[in-house]
């Protein structure tokens, strides 16, 4: 019996790259997946902030004419700018708005129909009659942003609500004050049925917590914890009780903070429903909006906004408000510009970005100024200049633990240099410029002592050998075909900078800014904040408003970021030369 051939050697060759043929097509799967999946980050990251940012870009303003009476806008009589400046314009935007709704005469009405408004617009109304004092007098429209609750109410936001046209015919007992519908058909029986399904949903909401916390008291470690328990599941199932009499079918359904509010919109008017009777024939409720007359109407409609009282910002009479002037024209949706015009402001819809995107250019400004050609030039000398010894080793080995080092560093560094040793202003560009530049100086000079040397030795052996200088050799040859990689570093190095936020924390640039510094000289010395300094103030502050806004001024970052890597690509292609 003889043994089996061994393979031949063209059979192993053949086997041996099918493996590396594998092997590479495995490789490539793998890039591609990796590609794949970076691009599904990015787009899930994009998406998401974009979808919040969405509302930002938008605004519910509201258009009022306004008489300027003069004896609110100019109080002392002379038509000075002094005695303009002292006049009394929120109070010309509420008698505007008390002529639109005439009834609401009582404090607590009053309180609900200004607060559809900022009093800070009154400023922009100020601003025109100082510009042009023969507004005085005169009736003109101003137009407004709404308060950011009731932006967030139209937008559809914050409560959910839902209109639908009544059956049967309904009629009033007046048309102001306390008002009794009646109906001779059980008319509002299906508004009857969602409440009572609502509440018997929270119910059990609230008996399921309950249960979850006598359930963690029977397995409490300490008394204490116990006690704390039992007392809260015993607060939860009071809670649970109230529903009960809004279960009930045979109980009047009193609808209260706890439960959906209905609203019946009949004969030019709004009545807010207070009690219900069990056979949905009668309703007990006051009017929002006076009726325009108490006749028998068999064309009504239900509004109901689902979310309670108790967990929305604004109330019935507001939102009534708020629709009515919708229905007139006088409030109506349009594109946010205020985001891109206005600095900071407590008040979210009058917030914008304007004042951080100054102060990012003149940081940037001073940072490029400082960074760039410090930078540029340490790596030249350290480069093409310098001797090689322990001197030079030293300092290159500094500037790449620099480059390391974390940024709040510098921050402490420009608090306590530039501000407590040579008294600088706090919460300024100028010396945020001098932190940043400090922080992307090792970028720089690494970036561009790799530019300069990727040139090829022979480029600079050529220049010498027609005779040269040193000098001129490393300006007028090498420097210019290391300059793509020089721009390209030094741009990267400011993009970095320019999302930086922990050094300018520490230099007083998290300051509240509300006006926008100028944009010259005298502004790098002017408080001032930066975009992504703007972003973590927004992002912690308590307004739901201010999300929208935080991602739209992420999209604006993002795309100052984007601006700075397109401008890195053209100056590299610019620039760029072939040996």
């Amino acid at each position: 019996m003889t043994d089996a051939a061994p393979p031949s050697i063209a059979d192993a060759v053949r086997q041996r790259l099918a493996r590396r043929h594998r092997a590479e097509g495995r490789f490539q799967a793998f890039g591609i997946g990796a590609i794949v999946l970076a691009i599904a980050f990015l787009a899930v990251l994009l998406g998401s902030i974009g979808i919040q940012a969405v509302g930002a870009f938008t605004q519910y303003t509201l258009t009022l004419p306004v008489t300027l009476e003069r004896e609110t806008a100019d109080p002392r009589g002379d038509m000075t700018e002094a005695s303009l400046r002292r006049g009394s314009y929120n109070t010309l935007i509420q008698r505007s708005l008390q002529e639109e709704f005439p009834a609401a005469a009582s404090r607590a009405e009053l309180r609900e129909l200004f607060g559809l408004y900022s009093g800070l617009n009154a400023a922009s109304i100020m601003n025109r009659v100082v510009e042009n004092p023969s507004l005085v007098d005169t009736t003109i429209d101003v137009t407004m942003p709404v308060n950011h609750e009731i932006d967030l109410y139209l937008k559809g936001v914050t409560v959910e609500e839902s209109m639908a046209p009544g059956s049967g015919t309904v009629q009033a007992d007046g048309v102001e004050g306390a008002i009794l519908l009646t109906s001779d058909t059980p008319a509002f029986a299906s508004a009857i049925d969602r409440i009572r399904q609502q509440a018997s949903e929270a119910r059990a909401d609230i008996l399921e917590s309950a249960a979850r916390l006598e359930a963690r008291a029977e397995g409490g470690e300490t008394r204490d914890a116990r006690e704390a328990a039992l007392a809260a599941a015993a607060r939860a199932r009071e809670d649970a009780a109230r529903f009960d009499d809004v279960i009930d079918p045979e109980t009047i359904i009193t609808l209260g903070p706890r439960t959906a509010s209905l609203l019946i919109r009949i004969n030019g008017g709004v009545v807010a429903v207070e009690t219900l009777a069990p056979d949905g024939r009668s309703a007990q409720g006051r009017a929002l909006l006076p009726l325009e007359s108490a006749e028998p109407s068999p064309v009504w409609s239900e509004w109901v906004i689902e979310t309670p009282a108790s967990g929305r910002r604004i109330t019935d009479q507001q939102a009534v408000y708020a629709r009515a002037l919708e229905e007139r024209g006088m409030v109506s949706s349009r594109f946010n510009t205020l985001l891109f015009l206005n600095a900071d402001s407590r008040e979210p819809e009058l917030a914008g970005v304007m004042g951080a995107f100054i102060g990012s250019v003149l940081t940037m400004l001073v940072t490029m100024l400082l960074a760039v050609p410090i930078g540029v030039g340490t790596a030249i000398y350290l480069e093409e200049f310098a001797p090689k010894n322990r001197l030079t080793g030293f300092i290159e080995v500094n500037i790449n633990n620099l480059a390391a080092v974390p940024s709040i560093v510098f921050g402490l560094l420009g608090l306590a240099v530039f501000i407590n040793t040579f008294g600088m202003p706090r919460s300024a560009p100028l010396v945020g410029g001098f932190v940043l530049a400090l922080m992307t100086l090792p970028t720089v000079i690494i970036s561009s002592r790799a530019a300069l040397r990727a040139v090829p030795p022979s480029i600079r052996e050529a220049a010498l050998g027609v005779g040269a200088s040193r000098t001129q050799a490393v300006f007028q040859h090498v420097l210019p075909l290391a300059m793509p990689g020089v721009l390209t570093g030094s741009i990267i190095g400011l993009a970095q900078a320019l999302g930086e936020t922990a050094p300018l924390l520490m230099i007083g640039m998290v300051a509240f800014v509300a006006d926008a510094p100028s944009l010259g000289l005298s502004g790098l010395t002017q408080p001032s904040t930066v975009m992504p300094v703007q972003v973590f103030l927004w992002s912690g502050a308590s307004e739901r408003a201010f999300e929208m806004r935080t991602a739209a001024a992420i999209l604006v970052l993002l795309t100052l970021m984007i601006l700075f890597n397109a401008a890195a690509i053209v100056l590299r292609r610019r620039f760029e030369r072939r040996w």
